[in-house]
């Protein structure tokens, strides 16, 4: 078996550990990326890009079939080709895992290892079978893989995930959904546009990232009526079962309370990832763990602890972190990590940028700071935080554009009229949640925010609207500042 020494080994080349072996080379040469899967990062493979790809196909669908209203005549019924459907998806998302295989490949041959790293001391690894690393420091950037209760199992060898899915050659006639966070919700209502039966079944009442339970119900109900696309986020399942070439799904219908049993072609499991952490032998790395089996990290440094509560010379980044399992968040993750991996033992906090968090759904989601559990915890406990409102059932533009289904909630500090975040469930979500992000991040108060130029007629008027509501709602003044300070901040 080889043995190699190296100053930096980065375990994992997806997103986060490209990142970080970019940064770490800025500081030495000796930085080793091990890979024991596939090239090409679980956004491009199986994640963001696939199924944006999906969603662009049934988009059109949406708007061929939703022309009429215009006065735009489209003759006959639109005709979805499965099998061109996913021609497309494919060949697109191979160009971009194309994009960071030519990426990788730029990469010297020495600086690269291929097979599966575990530990088998705090600052070595084995790789396979052929290879020892001895490194001075290691960058834990193992990604993370599908998982799904054992209840779904029943469905046997017609239970898929999303690493599954866009290796279909054409659409299936149905499809039942367990699990309407972002990535059930986002294909099942694709595959629904694009004539697939779908059922989306859920647990204990959530929907996408929201925590505000008035956009929840809103967003929950509007999907059900005005998509015609069955959600049922707090479902009764009684049964699952495999016959034939099909999944039996026996459960309660949301709303009648009936029992139904229905057939469907798959069954797909988007109930949520796991980090691949567990296979990576971490009883030998003399790492502090928390109940999840994940190391325990500074978010700003990236930078593990031992058994004993010290700094590691281990750092962790992306999904393996499992803490923001978004490609953005693991990209930072990964450039702060390389770069202390790198500089070590001189360790630098590294810059976190705003929460941002998007689901393309239609209305689309989005979220922006802190979760809205954490702000009521930090805020609502002792009224320190205030509540504005829109809907865009009545909004200009989006009533020209016959998207005027939606309802954004924002939030703020009474006292110092700091804008905290906002939940949004409405059309171009992703353009309003970039600008609350942006201005989330430069410590904006509303009044600031409403300083700022509006152009008419758009969307973002909208948003205008939600804002003053906010800013009448909340109480300014030293006097509220004081009480709100002397909460503190988690109080």
């Amino acid at each position: 078996m080889e043995t190699r020494h190296v100053d930096v080994a980065i375990i994992g080349a997806g997103s986060a550990g490209l990142g970080a072996y970019r940064a770490a080379r800025a500081h030495t040469q000796s930085v080793l990326l091990i890979e024991g899967g596939p090239y090409g990062t679980t956004c491009a493979r199986v994640g963001c890009m696939p199924s944006k790809l999906l969603i662009a196909a049934a988009e059109a669908a949406h708007h061929a079939r939703d022309a009429a209203p215009f006065g735009i005549n489209v003759t006959g019924e639109v005709q979805v080709d499965g099998r061109a459907v996913m021609d497309r998806v494919r060949r697109e998302r191979d160009r971009f895992v194309g994009f960071v295989i030519e990426s990788v490949d730029g990469i010297p041959e020495r600086n690269r290892l291929r097979g599966y790293a575990r530990f088998v001391a705090p600052d070595t690894l084995q790789i396979d079978n052929h290879t020892r690393v001895v490194a001075r420091r290691i960058i834990i950037a193992s990604g993370s893989r599908p998982q799904h209760p054992a209840l779904l199992e029943a469905a046997g060898d017609r239970l898929v995930t999303n690493d599954d899915l866009f290796e279909w050659e054409t659409l299936p006639e149905s499809v039942a959904v367990f699990g309407p966070g972002v990535i059930g919700l986002e294909l099942g209502q694709a595959l629904h546009r694009l004539g697939v039966r779908v059922r989306l079944f859920g647990v204990g009442g959530g929907l996408g990232p929201l925590q505000d339970t008035v956009i929840r119900d809103y967003a929950e109900r509007t999907l059900n009526e005005h998509e015609a696309l069955y959600v049922d986020t707090d479902a009764t399942v009684e049964g699952i079962e495999r016959d034939g070439d099909q999944v039996v799904v026996t459960f309660i219908e949301r709303g009648t309370g009936r029992r139904l049993t229905e057939r469907f072609d798959y069954l797909l499991a988007a109930t949520g990832r796991r980090p691949n952490t567990d296979r990576l032998a971490l009883e030998n790395a003399d790492l502090q763990l928390d109940s999840r089996g994940v190391p325990c990290f500074n978010r700003y440094t990236m930078q593990c602890r031992t058994a004993d509560g010290k700094p590691a010379p281990v750092f962790i980044a992306g999904d393996a972190d499992q803490e923001l399992p978004l490609l953005h968040e693991a990209t930072d993750e990964g450039r702060i990590a390389g770069d202390n991996a790198g500089r070590f033992p001189e360790v630098r906090v590294g810059h976190r940028r705003a929460p941002l968090s998007i689901v393309f759904s239609d209305p689309q989601i989005a979220t922006v700071g802190p979760s809205y559990a954490e702000l009521e915890k930090r805020h609502g406990g002792c009224d320190c935080l205030a509540t504005g409102e829109v809907s865009f059932e009545s909004q200009g533009r989006s009533r020209v554009m016959r998207a005027n289904q939606g309802l954004m909630r924002l939030y703020a500090e009474h006292g110092s009229g700091l804008f905290l975040g906002a939940e949004i469930f409405g059309p171009r979500a992703e353009h309003l949640a970039h600008l609350l992000a942006w201005s989330l991040q430069q410590r904006l108060t509303v009044s600031q925010m409403l300083d700022m130029p509006f152009y008419h007629p758009v969307i973002e008027e909208g948003l205008r609207t939600g804002l003053r509501d906010l800013n009448a709602n909340l109480q300014l003044g030293p006097a509220i500042l004081e009480h709100c300070m002397e909460c503190g901040p988690g109080d």
